[in-house]
């Protein structure tokens, strides 16, 4: 029966090829059931419900992605938007957490409307390539930086804005320690790098104390439980923002849009080029359907309660493996929903733990910058400014507007103007409205 499904046979692999696959992405990206919900829950929200909520739209879509493609793709909420979620829309702009879900909702309905008609492929088409790689880098840095001050290896300082923490705290070394033994395994291709380093975090900080009377680990009451319900956030978003304030939603929905687009093209393409799926002329079959999943995997993320849900290039492990339909997706989805009897496991892991897996997993994205062509000033100025300006001004956002105003105009100002599509000209007029609005906001 999964062969027939699945079309093995068709696809040249078994099942039991696939479901070890299967396996193989599941521990890739497993880390993702600890390190969501702790990034989620500084917007406020509740963090059992969150690990059950991460857990089901993993499984969903990936299920999903599976049957409309029988690709070995499999997606969770995905690293760098659910920052910007927390970090950016509701801690920094003080947007409600449930004002932002109902922004995920519109992206996700925008995206599944542009995915459809094909505009989807032009508005990427009009975002430069070296820009796309800087928005990369520049989320690399952004996740890294907050692996960083999680872990207390980075503080605030008043005088310096940040400094190094004190490592005489066995928490921050325990991290740093978790850092440099994720590094290792990942350069020794160990399997499941990330998760096997949080995990033996978690364990030493057992006996390691935290400098309150306790230990960095608090031991759970129990290893097994029932999933944490995920009614705290389920339905719970709503459209205030979008009413109340269009014009601070516009560029929080356009940001989305444009850092879901670029992660979710950038892993589709690069995980079945890797598994052969590409056509004669380096075209995916079926582009189409593997984008309208995306879409309404970013639509349910929104109605279950987390950011948006997006492909996982932790799914090249599993083509690695042997993976080459979607029973390798299938098997990733039920150890998903199986691993929520860890539960009690899972919400006790500590930053200390957690904190390396983001520096890894920034590093991974900040890999692109070897991919940049800096000899042209006209190019390496938008570059830098989405580089740095993400990371400093803590903000996806401002950074990615930052670059593309920086873009348009230096184009215009150096006779260069028709290198510049029109679209890419009115991404960086709606990023300038919004400063502009900023600007009037203070002055009237």
């Amino acid at each position: 029966m999964l062969n027939r499904i699945y079309k093995l046979d068709q696809s040249g692999t078994t099942v039991g090829r696939e479901l070890q696959a299967g396996a193989t992405t599941f521990a890739a990206m497993a880390y993702i059931l600890a390190v969501n919900p702790s990034i989620l829950a500084a917007a406020g929200m509740p963090q059992p419900a969150l690990i059950t909520v991460t857990a089901l739209t993993a499984a969903i879509s990936t299920l999903l992605m599976g049957f409309m493609t029988n690709y070995p793709l499999a997606l969770a909420p995905g690293m760098g938007i659910n920052a910007y979620f927390a970090f950016t829309v509701c801690l920094g702009l003080g947007v409600s957490w449930q004002s932002a879900l109902g922004l995920v909702f519109v992206n996700g309905c925008i995206f599944l409307s542009l995915s459809v008609t094909g505009v989807r492929e032009k508005i990427i088409a009009a975002i430069p390539h070296q820009l796309k790689l800087a928005i990369t880098c520049g989320i690399g840095l952004f996740i890294a930086f907050i692996g960083l001050k999680n872990g207390g290896i980075v503080v605030a300082n008043p005088a310096t804005f940040v400094t190094h923490g004190d490592f005489g705290t066995p928490s921050v070394l325990l991290c740093f320690g978790g850092i440099l033994l994720t590094a290792v395994l990942v350069a020794r291709r160990i399997p499941g790098a990330i998760i096997l380093s949080i995990l033996a975090v978690a364990a030493v900080g057992l006996v390691v104390p935290d400098g309150k009377g306790g230990t960095v680990t608090a031991l759970p009451g129990s290893f097994f439980s029932l999933p944490a319900s995920p009614l705290p956030t389920m339905g719970q978003l709503n459209f205030d923002l979008l009413f109340e304030d269009f014009g601070k939603a516009l560029p929080i929905i356009l940001t989305l849009l444009l850092v879901d687009m670029f992660d979710n093209i950038g892993t589709l393409i690069g995980v079945t080029q890797r598994a052969g799926l590409l056509d004669a002329s380096g075209k995916l079959p079926k582009a189409g359907r593997a984008l309208i999943a995306d879409s309404i995997a970013a639509i349910l993320s929104s109605l279950l309660g987390t950011s948006t849900v997006v492909s996982y290039i932790e799914s090249a492990s599993g083509v690695e493996a042997g993976g080459r339909t979607g029973l390798t997706g299938a098997t990733t989805a039920v150890l998903f929903l199986l691993a929520l009897v860890f539960t009690p496991v899972i919400l006790a892991i500590p930053a200390a733990a957690t904190a390396p897996a983001l520096v890894i997993v920034g590093i991974f994205m900040f890999q692109s910058v070897a991919q940049l062509k800096l000899d042209d000033f006209t190019e390496a100025a938008p570059v830098f400014l989405i580089i740095a300006g993400i990371p400093l001004s803590f903000s996806i956002a401002e950074g990615i507007g930052l670059g593309l105003i920086a873009y348009a105009i230096l184009h215009l100002a150096t006779g260069r103007a028709r290198q510049a599509t029109p679209l890419t000209y009115g991404l960086a007029a709606i990023f300038g409205l919004h400063l502009l609005r900023a600007l009037l906001t203070r002055l009237f």
